[in-house]
């Protein structure tokens, strides 16, 4: 199988007052098609640097990263953005929803963004799987954290994407709404066929995936089981 993911001694550093600081070193592995791996580590470990820089939210300082054979490390913003757009779903931490748009409006942008004409009727569709079909015309102001996170589900799911980040998706949630999404997001993934690819201190969300990478001070601890996985 041709992994649709493949980092190649991945580095980042950042420019410190106190000169650069490196937080990711020699990062080297592969996710297949299909498959839900964790990101797990202390705090610091680089986590979500690994996450973005997987997804094309920003560039490393050295190595390549590739997606779908294509390395990102190469394109310009614009045209990473283009690629995040066609085969990328992202689910955060804080949700990430305008306050200004209704759930479904929510839910619609990024397929009217892609220039879907049916984005009213998948984002009501998908609402509607994660329990929300009487929540449409809610504001995120309207919605509890577990309700907020579930648009934020619908929205990356109905896009139909081929890989699916997520960080800390279950962070700001009580213990049995995070079950709840859990059991969502796995259940749309195992729908879609979609690639998962998550960072999470939850150890229930971690034990759902196949797979875990261990970051350490920056650097990945079984990298070698992973990419004999």
């Amino acid at each position: 199988m041709k992994p649709l993911i493949v980092a190649s001694n991945v580095g980042k550093e950042v420019v410190t007052a106190e000169g650069a600081l490196g937080i990711l070193e020699g990062i080297s592995l592969e996710i297949n098609p299909g498959e839900a791996v964790a990101i797990v580590g202390a705090s610091g470990s680089g986590k979500s640097t690994l996450l973005g820089l997987l997804a094309g939210l920003d560039l490393p300082s050295s190595g390549s990263i590739r997606i779908d054979g294509e390395d990102i490390t190469r394109l310009g913003e614009d045209a990473r953005a283009r690629l995040r757009a066609r085969m990328v779903g992202f689910v955060f931490q804080s949700f990430q929803l305008l306050p200004g748009l209704t759930a479904i409006e929510n839910v619609m942008l990024p397929l009217e963004i892609r220039g879907d004409r049916d984005a009213a009727a998948r984002a009501r569709d998908y609402l509607g799987r994660v329990g929300l079909a009487q929540r449409l015309g809610h504001y995120p102001r309207q919605l509890s954290g577990g309700e907020q996170q579930r648009v934020a589900i619908a929205r990356a799911f109905a896009c139909t994407p081929r890989l699916l980040f997520a960080d800390e998706p279950t962070g700001n949630l009580d213990a049995a709404t995070g079950a709840r999404v859990i059991d969502l997001i796995f259940a749309l993934q195992a729908e879609q066929g979609a690639t998962l690819v998550l960072v999470t201190h939850d150890e229930r969300l971690a034990a759902r995936c196949a797979r875990r990478l261990t970051l350490d001070g920056g650097r990945l601890r079984d990298a070698v089981a992973a990419l004999t996985c």
